[in-house]
């Protein structure tokens, strides 16, 4: 039998979870959690080219917290189906042989791998759609068809299981082999990174441009890694809330980092912008960065980014919508403001072919990313790990994972 979480369909408890959002402590990893703790089969395997996988490490992402706590737009609903495991940061071990996608080549039983979640049209056994064929997956616009019931990803969909078990399916088109030095809590971070990257290589930023992050949790951090690396951006300031946060940014070499409150004045000085102060609403400025990150998926996060962006500035949405202005269609095509949903290869956006979980694992590698993860649970005590994640910015974690094969 496969232990895992299971995600299950209750209207009360959404609804329950929406109303408390974060003003009772432990109750969305408590009585009120959609989620359950089940021995179910071994996944089916859906025809060529999938394989089974045994994860070792798997991420707790905001997206997951924003689904149990009733916080993710309805917007969703038909691109999962319920009931399904979550988890979709994954570093695992294959249980079976299986063709390496593309390449000719084998990938043995036994070998570590992380997992692009996106099940697009490969995975589904479909003839390729235009977005497939340009390499862009996450715009797929069959994440509801095919041999598969409906799921944009891996952890949301009932019929491949999901990170938060001790085995799931996945197809070889999914799969990117881990070096043999690359440790599994660095490789957990190889998704998310991914996810930075398609978000910095959407941006277009030019060399010397002034960019502003907003939110300093993994999305933002690992956005600020990302334009380090790819880009000449000049001078970043990045929004966090917390002293840990602040102190990573710092380390991950941000120009500026400060907090919540100060922001604008801080972006006014570095950019020389003018500050405004209508007479209801928030100040915002004429001038400001030349593009603005948002990072944390709140409303306030989104009401920063568009009030500190110069007039032809862009705002890349990188933080899923939980709040406000209904954005997920915005950021789930991929449309401008500009949305950036899951990753994909470069040819598209920067001439550059390679995926952009190779460019991750490139980071990955020489990043200071040790300690990133900060928790690691057994799925026994996944109340507990949940509280830790709802509270990893005021606990100072980054990253709260499981190992399912942990007992």
């Amino acid at each position: 039998m496969n232990l895992a979480l299971e995600l299950y369909r209750s209207v009360t408890r959404y609804a329950a979870g929406r109303l408390v959002g974060g003003r009772i402590p432990g109750a969305l990893a408590g009585p009120i959690a959609p989620l359950r703790l089940v021995n179910r089969e071994q996944p089916r395997l859906h025809g060529p080219g999938w394989v089974r996988v045994r994860p070792l490490l798997s991420g707790i992402c905001g997206s997951d917290l924003a689904t149990l706590s009733g916080q993710s737009s309805l917007y969703f609903s038909p691109l999962v189906s319920m009931p399904f495991t979550p988890g979709h940061e994954i570093v695992g071990e294959l249980a079976d042989d299986v063709a390496a996608d593309g390449d000719g080549g084998t990938l043995a039983a036994g070998t570590r791998v992380v997992v692009d979640p996106v099940l697009s049209c490969g995975p589904r056994g479909l003839p390729l759609c235009q977005w497939c064929a340009s390499g862009q997956t996450s715009r797929c616009d069959h994440v509801t068809v095919g041999h598969l019931a409906p799921g944009l990803q891996t952890g949301y969909c009932a019929d491949t299981g999901g990170g938060w078990s001790r085995m799931l399916a996945v197809h070889a088109s999914q799969l990117h082999a881990v070096p043999d030095e690359l440790s599994d809590e660095r490789a957990v971070l190889v998704e998310p990174l991914a996810c930075a990257v398609h978000a910095v290589r959407r941006a277009r930023v030019q060399p010397g441009d002034a960019v502003l992050i907003v939110g300093a949790g993994t999305v933002g951090l690992f956005t600020l890694l990302a334009l380090r690396a790819l880009t000449q951006a000049g001078r970043i300031t990045v929004v966090a809330k917390h002293g840990r946060q602040q102190a990573l940014a710092s380390d991950l070499e941000a120009s500026d980092v400060v907090a919540p409150d100060r922001a604008l004045k801080a972006l006014r000085r570095a950019t020389r912008a003018f500050l405004v102060k209508p007479e209801r609403g928030g100040d915002y400025l004429l001038g400001g960065a030349d593009v603005a990150f948002e990072c944390t998926g709140g409303r306030s996060g989104l009401d920063m980014a568009l009030r500190t962006v110069r007039a032809g500035g862009r705002v890349v949405l990188s933080g899923m919508p939980t709040s406000g202005a209904d954005l997920t269609p915005l950021w789930y095509r991929e449309l401008e403001l500009i949305g950036a949903y899951a990753s994909g290869d470069g040819r598209a956006v920067d001439g550059d072919p390679r995926h952009d979980f190779d460019v991750a694992l490139d980071l990955v590698r020489a990043a200071p990313l040790d300690g990133m993860v900060g928790a690691v649970y057994p799925l026994t005590r996944w109340r507990e790990a949940l509280d830790h994640a709802f509270a990893a910015g005021k606990l100072g974690t980054l990253k709260v994972a499981f190992n399912p094969a942990m007992e």
